[in-house]
């Protein structure tokens, strides 16, 4: 098969461990620690720090590398801790009547909902959509049957949306069964309806290209596809959506905020309009220093060319499965990447074998040196940019000696 579109010899990789997890925790390429190690030295020495170069600069690369990302603006990008930070600036900004309600897929991960559950107290409530027939979540979560390709998730969740409906969040790509949502449908549907639609882009981010055509809200930490370290990542925010939210209230969240050739303690200043409105205080330099080099790495290899490689990896291994006694599960995968219903992972159901069952498989690829996760009853093996075809035959080695 062709070369991946990111050389593996950006990443320090090495033969002993094959990370097919990035669903969980991405790998961080050489570029960022060089940027982190970089800014770590002129902390050293402070009087290097530029004010404009560095305080100023680095935030402002890293939104418009963001948009560039996204295909977006980047007055429109607010540099968030985490997904949930974002989501967070969201639920905690939107102007609320006691209830008003937000619908979510069931099953989100904890990021996407606890941000609305807060809201209880403002007389707000969270309601939750199955997706499928058998679908299930909470202490039930591995007795749901897995979704297929005749799932239609986007018609439940339109059909769903009531008169007071404000908001309807959702997974683009769901962490655990790995499913990809149709956010342009979505998007419709909710226009339709006068509601907005706030997406946790984490799953999705840097493996599948985005349109936010319709989205109102996109939020997404570093740490996963965008192969940067914890602790950075940004928020999407539509314009006329952004000016319904109420500021974070920081003190760079106002206009000359930084021009200290004005007095700071002049409070008579205009809220600033684009994303930085939203942004939680001062920038965390040296976490911005790594993201940025890793969306640049990115968009220079381009998400549509990871896509269409992390999509001929999934079949290569889907194939090769194809005489095991994952053969039925195979099936129902290559039918959902047929139908365009995947992001970068597959997640293997278990059906039936239980937790007990994919932990051993979990420990027999680790001591092959093979590092996937589970996650409420799938194993979940995901592959990026920076993957072969030969990383493929391992997991299809590892599999299909230890499924039962």
């Amino acid at each position: 098969m062709s070369a991946p579109p990111l050389n593996p010899a950006l990443f320090h990789l090495d033969r002993e461990h094959l990370w097919v997890m990035h669903c969980s925790e991405g790998p961080v390429p050489r570029a960022a620690i060089r940027a982190v190690r970089a800014f770590l030295q002129k902390e050293l020495r402070p009087w290097d720090v530029r004010w404009e170069e560095d305080f100023q600069g680095i935030p402002a690369a890293t939104r418009e590398a963001a948009a560039a990302l996204l295909g977006g603006r980047a007055e429109d990008i607010s540099l968030s801790p985490s997904t949930s930070t974002g989501l967070v600036a969201v639920a905690q900004g939107f102007p609320w009547q006691p209830g008003d309600e937000v619908v979510a897929p069931l099953g989100e991960f904890p990021s996407n909902a606890w941000p609305w559950l807060a809201l209880k107290p403002r007389g707000v409530a969270f309601r939750e959509v199955p997706l499928w027939e058998g679908h299930r979540s909470g202490a039930e979560a591995w007795s749901s049957l897995p979704p297929t390709a005749a799932t239609d998730p986007e018609a439940r969740l339109i059909a769903a949306l009531g008169p007071r409906t404000r908001l309807l969040a959702l997974s683009w790509v769901r962490f655990q069964d790995g499913l990809k949502l149709d956010l342009q449908r979505l998007g419709r549907g909710c226009r339709e309806r006068g509601v907005h639609l706030v997406v946790d882009g984490i799953q999705a981010a840097g493996t599948v290209p985005a349109d936010l055509e319709g989205l109102s809200a996109f939020a997404t930490g570093g740490h996963k596809g965008l192969l940067a370290p914890q602790g950075m990542g940004f928020l999407w925010t539509d314009e006329a959506f952004r000016q319904s939210l109420a500021p974070s209230g920081t003190w760079l969240s106002v206009e000359q905020a930084t021009d200290f050739s004005r007095p700071s303690t002049d409070f008579d200043r205009a809220w600033l309009l684009d994303g930085r409105a939203l942004e939680p205080g001062g920038p965390n330099l040296l976490q911005a220093s790594a993201l940025l080099e890793s969306l640049r790495m990115l968009h220079e290899a381009g998400v549509p060319a990871i896509a269409v490689h992390v999509a001929a990896l999934q079949t290569r291994l889907l194939e090769a499965l194809e005489g095991s006694p994952w053969a039925a599960e195979c099936r129902r995968l290559r039918a959902l990447l047929e139908a365009g219903r995947l992001g970068s992972f597959l997640a293997f159901h278990h059906g039936g074998a239980g937790a007990e069952h994919l932990q051993g498989l979990l420990q027999a690829g680790h001591r092959q040196g093979i590092l996937a996760s589970v996650r409420e009853g799938y194993l979940r093996v995901a592959f990026h940019g920076f993957h072969t075809g030969e990383d493929v035959d391992r997991v299809a080695g590892w599999l299909s000696g230890t499924a039962s």
